[in-house]
């Protein structure tokens, strides 16, 4: 087996993922905790580094994600869009001599402003292992869905639902939260959300999902499906889709499913891809850019 020459963190808020990559780019080893950003203490991000050092070896590291975050190590100002690898490359901030931190992307457009960071490596690099092709729209379901429009190998604009966190808080601490205990699964009740999703009546709608449970027009065990189905086939109409359009989906294999499903009920013709394959491509080429100075 080769021998990793970096580490990479996906440092996220409430997760991290850590990957050890050899000079080939191939993934040696890999760990996933519950370490995110709010789960360590300000000033203690140079200790949690060379623990992972400790575990994984005296390496260079590349972090991406809530690291760059008000509240991750060290503040970074966003990376205006459109922007590729080579920018992202030019704008690492180096923490320590061998630690850098990707910086995140901005987009602003007619006084609408978005922010992201992490996904960048993603997106930037599945258009760089070929997973994407240069000019595309790619989807990244989560608690904050990204859409995001690539333009000759760029992210040249970005969108960002909170789908996922909007479902996560209904469910925990709504009046329809007592209704949505079930596991959500793509059957008749989620594709009957997507289709209810097309009337562009999110807000009633989700009351009277309670509703129809209460007057036994819809099973309990049902609602969370449906509501599921209603909040992600809202996100999905909002792109406005043409007919038969590819949608590539960064997306794992439970949220993956159902987006594709959501997409293609409005015309769109969903292309997985692997996220980690293009988390590992996108923070392999900027390695590479670095390494070569």
């Amino acid at each position: 087996m080769a021998e990793p020459v970096f580490l990479a963190i996906d440092w996220g808020t409430t997760n991290r993922r850590i990957y050890a990559i050899d000079a080939h780019g191939t993934l040696v080893a890999s760990e996933r905790d519950d370490r995110g950003v709010t789960s360590v203490a300000p000033g203690d991000f140079p200790a949690e580094v060379a623990a992972i050092r400790a575990r994984f070896g005296d390496l260079p590291v590349l972090i991406a994600g809530m690291a760059g975050s008000v509240r991750g190590w060290v503040e970074l100002p966003y990376l205006a869009c459109p922007a590729n690898l080579t920018a992202l490359a030019n704008a690492l901030h180096w923490v320590e001599p061998r630690t850098a931190i990707v910086p995140g992307l901005s987009f602003v457009e007619d006084g609408y402003g978005d922010v992201m960071r992490g996904e960048e490596v993603q997106l930037l690099g599945s258009v760089a292992a070929g997973l994407a092709p240069p000019d595309a729209l790619i989807c990244q379901p989560g608690t904050h869905c990204k859409w995001a429009r690539m333009v000759g190998g760029s992210v040249a604009a970005f969108h960002t639902a909170m789908t996922g966190e909007l479902f996560a808080l209904l469910r925990r601490h709504s009046l329809l939260a007592d209704f949505l205990t079930a596991e959500v699964v793509e059957g008749p009740a989620f594709h009957a959300g997507i289709a209810a999703s097309a009337d562009a009546t999110l807000l009633t709608a989700l009351f009277g999902a309670r509703a129809s449970v209460l007057l036994d027009l819809r099973p309990r065990e049902d609602a969370a499906s449906y509501v599921s189905g209603l909040l992600i086939g809202s996100d999905v109409s909002e792109q406005a889709l043409v007919p038969g359009q590819p949608v590539h989906l960064l997306a794992d294999p439970a949220l993956g499913p159902l987006y594709a499903a959501a997409i293609g009920a409005y015309g769109g013709r969903p292309v997985a891809i692997d996220s980690q394959a293009g988390f590992i491509a996108g923070i392999t080429a900027l390695w590479r850019m670095i390494d070569a100075r």
